[in-house]
């Protein structure tokens, strides 16, 4: 048998249990069923643990160094100093979580050769690794910090058929804080939510029944870009440590909101490479043949053309990050560079 249920039910929340792939039976028949008929799928060790070790050792040392972590304890414990909670609301969490971004072994990890080779079992041999990945830095016991219910394709859009590998850098029991899945969400489409919000309200949200369960450094957790999801509260003592990669095949449009940074005029590609030790992962999109959802024709038009003053002007200035990386040529007015 492929599939284990080695965990058993929440009685206290009803959440079932993942179902679980062993790393050595993938193959893209498996992994598309399982992913076609639940929304998601938790494979378990594919990554080594000790491949995890060098990039959560950085990730510590700067949040300790920010005062997050108890002084009197080894960072990689990671026991939290709760008068320093804080999330990404905040903009003392943005200056820590800059920092982690702008590291080259975080950007580096979403390409592993195991984690790409399981990737392209999915969506083929035209992968398309997006290029910002997103650290997740939970507090615990943070209760007015409330873990939100939602899809990514409300954020990221492009082609549904986008994926993310949610992947803790250490064993993250139940406690910790780990994702939950709406097991066969995704067949219901983009799920309503109160406007501007992304939010989805977990008791109307549509899927089979609510699995989770402990995932350990290793395991990665795969989902479609429409499967309903949200962190369980980390009701530990110790700081989350996790990040969020997302694939697709570059056969299909992208966001380009996805290569550039619309929410500042002043972050940029140029500066997070500043420290970067090697060139091969600097810019490595340009090099496919990418189809953009909207095309630029569509940004400059809604630059001009868009509702509010403030989405004109994150329109326009995804058109000034794209044409300062990627110098717009008659071919990429329709959509594809």
């Amino acid at each position: 048998m492929a599939f284990l249920n080695v965990q058993a039910i929440d009685t206290a929340t009803g959440v079932k249990p993942f179902r679980e792939l062993r790393a050595t039976e993938l193959d893209s028949r498996i992994l598309g069923e399982q992913i076609g008929v639940y929304g998601y799928v938790l494979i378990r060790n594919l990554l080594f643990p000790k491949d995890l070790n060098r990039l959560l050792t950085e990730i510590t040392q700067i949040v300790s160094t920010a005062g997050w972590l108890q002084p009197d304890r080894d960072p990689l414990d990671r026991i939290a100093n709760a008068s320093a909670a804080c999330n990404d609301t905040d903009p003392t969490f943005k200056r820590v979580s800059d920092q982690v971004f702008n590291l080259e072994s975080f950007h580096a990890f979403p390409h592993h050769p195991a984690l790409c080779q399981t990737m392209e079992l999915l969506v083929g041999p035209h992968l398309l690794v997006h290029p910002k990945p997103i650290p997740r830095l939970v507090f615990p016991n943070a209760e007015h910090f409330s873990p939100i219910t939602h899809q990514d394709h409300h954020a990221i859009a492009g082609d549904i058929q986008t994926f993310t590998a949610w992947m803790p850098l250490h064993d993250c029991t139940t406690k910790l804080g780990p994702l939950q899945i709406l097991a066969g969400s995704h067949r219901y489409g983009l799920q309503k939510t109160p406007p501007g919000t992304g939010v989805i309200p977990r008791k109307t949200a549509r899927g089979d029944a609510w699995v989770g369960g402990r995932i350990n450094a290793g395991d990665v957790l795969v989902f479609h870009s429409l499967t309903v999801h949200a962190a369980s509260p980390n009701t530990s003592t110790q700081l989350r440590v996790s990040l969020d990669c997302r694939f697709q095949s570059y056969d299909r449009p992208i966001n380009p909101a996805n290569l550039v940074f619309p929410g500042s005029s002043t972050k940029s590609w140029k500066s997070i490479y500043t420290n970067w030790r090697y060139n091969k992962l600097k810019y490595y999109w340009k090099e496919f043949p990418l189809q953009f959802k909207p095309s630029t024709a569509e940004l400059a038009h809604l630059a001009q053309t868009a509702e509010s003053p403030d989405m004109r002007a994150r329109y326009a200035r995804i058109l000034a990050q794209l044409e300062a990386q990627m110098p717009v040529n008659p071919a990429q007015l329709n959509g594809t560079f």
